[in-house]
């Protein structure tokens, strides 16, 4: 991921400072074990955790963090225990399973060296990401790859598409629609212009996802 710098901003010394403060300040990362490099604005974290979650949680850490521009992600998962493919493979089936989001049958786990690849399709983005957070947790796994489409029940025109995206990110605080341009194609949806932060910008990207009739979005926003 990349973004454009701002024209203010901490120099990369301070902003480390910064950023091993949200990691040590964050309750379900071991800062210890994570190292952190800054060069012009671009965060590069590295190290081994214990666990996938704890490796996602340190990249939201950094991302927290007013003046990352970008993020390089080299984290590992160093397992402490050690689970077969197969038995992982089950414990993600019963998972998805179990999901009251996730459409029955719609979405199968496979496993590979611990990194589990889901695949299948729904009708919605958010079905996609609770499929993603289902299997996230399970001990073992050390990377969740998403293979899932989208596959809408009902088209949506460009014009609709672009006039509902708009409304709503009028309607979000974080953002401001005058820096913001939908470009519709189909049920393909590309964001460009500027936001004011991380959060801001998957806002934006959530608010185009929530649009009926979506089957993907590029999110090309920049910080500034």
């Amino acid at each position: 991921m990349s973004a454009t710098t701002t024209s203010k901003h901490l120099p990369d010394h301070e902003l480390k400072d910064v950023i091993e403060q949200e990691l040590e300040w964050a309750p379900n990362v071991n800062a210890d074990r994570v190292g952190v490099t800054v060069h012009d604005g671009t965060v590069t974290l590295s190290g081994e955790v214990d666990s996938y979650p704890e490796k996602l949680a340190a990249t939201k850490a950094a991302l927290r963090v007013r003046g990352v521009t970008a993020l390089a992600d080299e984290l590992s998962v160093d397992q402490p225990w050690r689970r077969d493919d197969a038995d992982i493979a089950r414990d993600a089936a019963a998972a998805l399973d179990r999901s009251a989001i996730v459409p029955e049958g719609s979405v199968k786990a496979t496993v590979h060296d611990h990194i589990v690849t889901l695949s299948g399709a729904v009708a919605w983005d958010y079905q996609r990401r609770a499929a993603i957070q289902a299997v996230t947790p399970l001990r073992g796994v050390r990377d969740v790859r998403s293979e899932i489409t989208i596959k809408p029940a009902v088209p949506i025109s460009a014009a609709q598409a672009k006039a509902k995206i708009t409304s709503a990110i009028m309607r979000n605080a974080q953002l401001q629609a005058n820096q913001i341009e939908p470009l519709v194609h189909g049920g393909e949806i590309t964001l460009t212009g500027v936001v004011s932060s991380w959060a801001a910008r998957r806002q934006a990207e959530h608010a185009a996802w929530a649009v009926p009739g979506v089957t993907s979005v590029r999110n090309l926003l920049r910080l500034a």
